[in-house]
């Protein structure tokens, strides 16, 4: 499935793939996703995308997004937009889909083999534009879930299907297993 000579690059959509991981009852280990990557290719790019609820002055996924961008991954971020639907209820949407498809498409010129960790239906058609510039595409997602986290026209689509629950040995943690978070120790001049 993979060549150790070619280049290859990740497209993660954050919130799909931390839906799929949940659902398997994992958390992902984002040092160790590089790592098995690295070890498969000449990884060039790990992309990760998420959208963030701007006015929450701490948002819980901001020390992730902190720890990927000073440890190997690019990423993309946009506001998120917070509307109320028909029934008065509180949503919040934030789609990262044509930020990964634009960011795939320019990669295609560099790359051989692109990764795309979603299920999302709506990337089947960045599937065959990829296909058709002569890119090998595989697809991380999962069937485990009931129902399955991957669209059948995408699994379909893709050059390769990775089913998550392949991966858990290599990047996953039980949600057990999460650093604590340690207090930050300020120094002080007081021993002076």
């Amino acid at each position: 499935m993979f060549d150790p000579r070619e280049k290859i690059a990740l497209f993660i959509d954050g919130a799909n793939l931390y839906a799929a991981s949940k659902g398997l009852g994992f958390d992902i280990d984002y040092r160790r996703l590089l790592r098995v990557f690295q070890g498969k290719a000449y990884l060039l790019r790990a992309y990760y995308y998420t959208a963030l609820i701007e006015d929450q002055e701490y948002s819980s996924i901001r020390p992730l997004i902190d720890w990927l961008d000073y440890n190997g991954y690019k990423v993309v971020t946009k506001p998120a937009k917070e509307f109320t639907d028909s029934m008065g209820r509180r949503k919040i949407k934030g789609n990262m889909d044509i930020e990964l498809a634009i960011d795939a498409m320019e990669q295609a010129s560099t790359v051989d083999h692109l990764v795309i960790f979603s299920g999302d239906g709506d990337f089947t058609t960045l599937v065959e534009a990829l296909q058709r510039k002569g890119r090998k595409v595989s697809v991380v997602s999962t069937m485990a879930t009931q129902p399955p986290m991957i669209a059948d026209d995408l699994r379909r689509q893709a050059d390769h299907f990775i089913d998550l629950v392949s991966l858990k040995q290599d990047i996953g943690r039980e949600p057990s297993e999460r650093p604590q978070r340690v207090p930050e120790v300020v120094s002080s001049d007081f021993d002076d």
